[in-house]
């Protein structure tokens, strides 16, 4: 079964930088893609960035620069470096994990982890 562990969030001051990590565990699979989305309360969850096994990145138009998603294939990890930190993306970051099951595509979510940006 997999498991998808975030960690890293945390309360930071606004202009601090935070990094988040994630990893997929629970056997031998093929990942279509992994990312990070947030959710804040009150609002739906939103697309922060994305990473396909293509090298494509995607980020959601919020970010501005200010993110970086990277990749480390050989662990299935997906990391969030988050600089410039502002209230606003005060949210529970929640990574996602897209498994490619014999061209079945199936999407699995961490637990969550909060980000708290004091003003």
């Amino acid at each position: 079964q997999v498991q998808v562990v975030e960690s890293g969030g945390g309360l930071v001051e606004a202009g601090g930088s935070l990094r988040l990590s994630c990893s997929a565990s629970g056997g031998t699979f093929i990942i279509f893609s992994m990312g990070w989305f947030r959710q804040a309360p009150g609002k739906q969850r939103e697309l922060v960035a994305l990473s396909s096994n293509t090298g494509r990145t995607n980020y959601g138009d919020f970010v501005k620069g200010r993110f970086t998603i990277s990749r480390d294939f050989a662990k299935n990890a997906v990391y969030l470096q988050m600089n410039s930190l502002k209230p606003d993306d005060t949210a529970a970051y929640y990574c996602n994990v897209v498994i490619d099951h014999q061209s079945i595509l199936n999407e699995y979510w961490g637990q969550g982890t909060q980000v708290t940006v004091s003003s």
